[in-house]
């Protein structure tokens, strides 16, 4: 692990590989030792990292799969919450049924992964679909459906303070009854 001192991590600004690459290195490494390089997408990054052109990359699911199967080594895995913006004039059933459809795919993608596979060629620029085997992929990003407390809403405040990941004056001031759809 000591050797990603200093190295250049390709990462996508502000996202999920960003922050999650922060908060599974912070505690290896002072935050100042981290070496992020802001490179686009994950496509981007997985094309990067296959060409030689970068060193290492944090790369989930598909691009991570094909990176594995072309010769790369996963160093360190992450996972990240994700939220949902809705607009708040959004009908509040409407919102129900996308999160209840979401569970039904997320159980069914559980019972019989090897099923829906092939989706993954879809996810994959053409160039890469030759060289990888989509059926020897895992099952993917899960979606767990836990509901976002009041603690979990805190601790992650002050964990992007500390880190200090955005300037001051777009950490914003909502608090969590006014940030969070229960």
């Amino acid at each position: 692990m000591q050797d990603l001192a200093g190295v250049a991590i390709g990462v996508g600004y502000h996202s999920g590989s960003h922050f999650s690459a922060l908060q599974a290195l912070a505690p290896y490494f002072p935050v100042e030792a981290i070496q992020l390089a802001f490179l686009g997408g994950p496509i981007d990054r997985l094309d990067l990292l296959v060409a030689g052109k970068i060193p290492t990359a944090h790369l989930f699911t598909t691009e991570m799969y094909v990176a594995e199967q072309l010769g790369c080594r996963r160093i360190l895995d992450t996972t990240f919450m994700m939220g949902f913006l809705v607009s708040a004039d959004s009908d509040r059933e409407d919102i129900e049924k996308y999160f209840r459809a979401l569970r039904r795919a997320q159980r069914d993608i559980d019972a019989e992964p090897e099923r829906y596979k092939h989706y993954y060629r879809k996810e994959l620029p053409e160039h890469y679909h030759a060289q990888v085997d989509v059926q020897a992929f895992g099952p993917g990003e899960r979606l767990v459906f836990e509901p976002y407390t009041r603690e979990v809403f805190e601790a992650t405040h002050r964990w992007m303070v500390d880190l200090q990941i955005f300037p001051q004056e777009q950490m914003g001031n909502r608090d969590y009854a006014q940030a969070v759809l229960v």
